[in-house]
């Protein structure tokens, strides 16, 4: 069974859609609560809006440890978005708020001081990712594909955890990968046929590590 995490902050109805698009045989739920989320063999997490309020849903729906343990047993997790972000140990988006941990590193916002050029946050629109190395979630896809995004911050971390820069004024982490555990910024499910290649992949070739 595949569980997408309905905890009142993800674009739900989207990811749903795009899986049913690019799989019919799967048992595909949404988990609202942990004893849900333990049954689960592959994971999704989306979502839009602030960190803290992501955060303090998952904390009263005691998701946050279920989704721990489901990554501890090296079962497939991907996060997207928002989801993505949470799985850092900190993000400064309202303030100083933690994360879950599952990888060093910080949310911070996009720093218009950089910028090469007047670019308004949020960062919004289609940009391109490039994928610096191979990983079971981009077979199929060229080593630059364009996905969309929507977001005004973005993951800062060692680069042993990247599979993707883009850039928006100067380079930003897009995607994260270790082991059994996936991120992306940019939303598949709203990226066509790049996007669903992602999702596709996700389902049915990242097995357990």
């Amino acid at each position: 069974m595949i569980g997408v995490i309905d905890y009142g902050a993800g674009n739900i109805k989207s990811v749903l859609n795009a899986l049913n698009f690019v799989d019919s045989k799967n048992d595909i739920k949404l988990i609202t609560a942990p004893q849900e989320l333990a049954k689960c063999q592959k994971l999704i997490l989306p979502g839009v809006g602030a960190f803290k309020d992501a955060m303090d849903k998952l904390n009263k729906n005691n998701l946050t440890q279920a989704i721990k343990e489901h990554i501890a047993q090296n079962k497939p997790f991907l996060g997207i978005c928002l989801g993505m972000q949470l799985l850092f140990e900190k993000s400064y988006e309202f303030g100083e708020c933690n994360g879950l941990g599952v990888f060093k590193g910080e949310i911070l916002k996009f720093d218009e001081t950089r910028f090469n050029a007047p670019l308004k946050v949020p960062h919004m629109g289609w940009n391109s990712c490039e994928f610096i190395k191979e990983c079971p979630l981009t077979k199929g896809l060229k080593q630059s594909e364009y996905f969309y995004f929507v977001h005004s911050y973005h993951a800062k971390c060692d680069d042993e955890l990247v599979l993707a820069f883009s850039d928006y004024g100067y380079k930003f982490v897009s995607a994260v990968a270790k082991d059994n555990v996936f991120g992306f910024q940019p939303h598949p499910e709203k990226s066509q046929n790049a996007g669903l290649c992602v999702l596709k992949n996700f389902i049915y070739l990242c097995q357990y590590i």
